[in-house]
């Protein structure tokens, strides 16, 4: 992230005026900033905080030098600076972080150096500075940067009629500026790994454009909420109350807030998986996973639970996936496909029944109970075993959809390593959305009629039962980016336009 964090102060001689900056660089330092990446001739290093080794540098020319920097250096002149006005002490090598992960440097001194970020930052302070009142504010420049600024009391005032007192004078600390570096650096890294930038090569994929929604209304609603929250500590407070916090709801909690990767997986895979379950059972599970019915697992293991739902959804579109990890009631369908349960929680008879729902119960295996295959080696999983039961059994011989048969010849192929099966895995959902964004625009935005549309899912090789239903419950994933673009596409009048 390409940022500039400075501190500004309205002097009461000069007017505003930066006092202290950090950047960011991500080349070699700029000729004013000294030479060299690593800590050698002209530097000293110092402690080492948050991954990020602490230098001072000596550069070829500092702001506050004298009359060979005021040639060179965009700042202002000697002579229109205070104490007040100025920072680093003239020929002060100014500080520089090199950040061990990154190969970032973080740099200090009191102005930018080169001539355009000077002004940015010099129109930022200004622009902040030059009013009585101020709340906070951002507002954008020509060169395509955002300024966000804080306005503060005035602190560097002049005192008895004297002149203006520096702030490591007010704070009576020489290493103010040093701790200032420190403190600028980290936010500029925190900011960085929160804030980062992500090369797509080609188009991006479905899951991608649902990946990005999720996260976009996830913090609409985080920002939401702290809003709501700030709202009524403001109105208990001005009613002389202590605010208080509201209980949590478990259902919500349930829903997003506990949903979170374990550090350690019970199911490795899905070949895994299938190597507990046996392949009679996983088939009927993975049938009912890819079809969009209610998958149910009952256990006193939530952690199991919870694995088991993160290797079942890698077969899915993320936008089918909906997830309560772990309840203390049942769920409603429209609520979850994937639902966990205590192993005494009651499920609805006409649930059980019903051909759109599968259920795996877990239950402590008995001391003369056979390990499945291929797990001699998980002592966790040698303790349970697996029952899988539905209203509607899937026989052996009914085909399925089409990408369930490849799916197993990719599990059952011991020539792939988990990883190529997992690529295996990513190609067919791809190969099969593509189909889902045709049918959705030849049934949903061309509104063509049955017959053809009998015609195409021929052509598309998807003119079975099981797959009809398939690609019916992946178009619930598409991204609302696609649906939006195709509509507007399609509403707008050069579409319309017959094709020369």
């Amino acid at each position: 992230m390409n940022a500039i964090v400075a501190l500004c102060h309205f002097c009461e001689l000069h007017g505003p005026r930066t006092l202290f900056c950090t950047e960011v660089l991500h080349a070699p330092l700029p000729q004013g900033a000294g030479s060299g990446d690593g800590p050698g001739r002209g530097e000293h290093a110092e402690e080492e905080e948050g991954g990020i080794q602490m230098s001072s540098r000596l550069r070829a020319h500092s702001p506050a030098e004298g009359a060979s920097a005021e040639s060179s250096s965009p700042g202002p002149k000697k002579s229109d600076m205070c104490e007040g006005c100025r920072s680093l002490a003239a020929g002060h090598p100014g500080y520089i972080s090199h950040d061990k992960e990154t190969s970032i440097k973080y740099v200090s001194h009191q102005h930018p150096n080169h001539p355009q970020l000077f002004s940015i930052v010099r129109q930022a302070c200004v622009r902040s500075l030059s009013c009585e009142v101020f709340e906070a504010e951002q507002f954008g420049c020509p060169q395509r940067a955002q300024r966000m600024n804080t306005a503060f009391t005035p602190f560097l005032h002049q005192r008895n009629g004297n002149a203006a007192r520096s702030l490591t004078s007010l704070t009576n600390d020489d290493s103010l500026w040093a701790c200032l570096h420190t403190s600028f650096a980290w936010l500029l890294k925190a900011c960085g790994s929160r804030l980062t930038e992500k090369l797509l090569e080609g188009a991006p994929t479905e899951d991608t454009l649902v990946q990005m929604e999720q996260l976009a209304d996830l913090e609409e609603e985080s920002e939401s909420w702290g809003s709501s929250e700030a709202g009524e500590e403001e109105k208990e407070g001005a009613e002389g109350r202590e605010p208080t916090k509201c209980p949590a709801d478990s259902s919500l909690l349930s829903d997003c807030g506990n949903w979170q990767p374990r550090k350690l997986s019970v199911f490795k895979s899905l070949r895994h998986m299938r190597q507990v379950l046996g392949a009679p059972s996983f088939r009927t599970l993975a049938w009912h996973v890819l079809m969009g019915n209610q998958v149910i697992w009952k256990s006193r293991d939530a952690d199991l639970v919870h694995s088991a739902f993160e290797v079942l959804r890698t077969m899915l579109p993320v936008g089918c996936v909906r997830v309560i990890p772990y309840s203390s009631q049942y769920e409603e369908a429209y609520r979850c496909n994937f639902l966990g349960l205590g192993p005494h929680v009651q499920i609805p008879p006409h649930v059980l029944a019903s051909e759109f729902a599968v259920v795996v119960e877990v239950h402590t295996a008995a001391r003369s109970s056979l390990q499945p295959a291929g797990c001699e080696d998980e002592p966790s999983l040698s303790k349970h075993e697996f029952v899988v039961t539905s209203g509607s059994a899937v026989a052996a011989d009914r085909a399925g959809p089409t990408i369930l048969s490849k799916v197993e010849a990719a599990l059952t192929n011991q020539n792939l390593s988990v990883d190529v099966v997992d690529q295996c895995l990513v190609c067919l959902k791809e190969e099969w959305m593509n189909k889902v964004k045709v049918l959705f625009k030849f049934t949903k935005v061309d509104s063509r009629p049955k017959e053809d549309t009998q015609k195409l899912l021929s052509i598309l090789g998807a003119s079975e039962e099981d797959n009809v239903k398939l690609l019916k419950f992946w178009m619930t994933g598409l991204s609302k980016t696609y649906k939006s673009h195709l509509l507007s596409t399609v509403r707008s009048p050069m579409a319309s336009e017959p094709r020369s």
